[in-house]
């Protein structure tokens, strides 16, 4: 537990125009990985727009360690198949973390991150302090594949006895 420097919640919120996989629709779920941790939604049965609002939890211990989504659609006589992938890079959200922000009014936008070459952002994402936390609402657009998003959320936890992010 030495080297643990805190907890990553994502918020696994929504899928929006998910791509068909079956003969009509999907069941989507989406796995969530961080280095060796790899952690799953529950399956959303025929939905290609389904809703998950799955809360999952990461052990963060290497800070340059992207967060991967990826979307499969579950089948039951053979090999799951892929929906497509999104990555989050937390860079940008543990530099706002590391800026002892303790003194903002709630609903203030610490950094906003713009869609480019390099991420997945599907549009403009702002890292907002609230309620003595730092969160980040994103829409991500999956690689890979020919359409679909996710809607995901992210909130960092600090655990007592760990190193920390200072």
């Amino acid at each position: 537990m030495d080297d643990l420097l805190g907890l990553l919640k994502v918020k696994v919120r929504r899928g929006i125009n998910l791509a068909v996989r079956d003969a009509v629709t999907s069941d989507p779920y989406v796995v969530v990985s961080m280095g060796r941790q790899k952690l799953k939604t529950h399956v959303v049965n025929d939905n290609c727009n389904p809703e998950w609002n799955d809360e999952i939890t990461l052990s963060v211990k290497d800070l340059s360690l992207p967060v991967k989504l990826t979307v499969y659609d579950k089948d039951m006589f053979s090999i799951d198949d892929k929906m497509g992938e999104a990555v989050v890079d937390i860079k940008d959200y543990v530099q706002c973390l590391r800026m002892g922000l303790e003194n903002l009014p709630d609903g203030t936008v610490v950094h906003k991150s713009h869609p480019d070459r390099q991420n997945c952002l599907s549009e403009e994402s702002a890292i907002v302090w609230n309620k003595g936390k730092i969160t980040q609402d994103m829409f991500l657009r999956l690689r890979n594949v020919e359409c679909g998003e996710l809607e995901i959320g992210i909130e960092w936890v600090e655990v007592p006895g760990c190193k920390g992010l200072m």
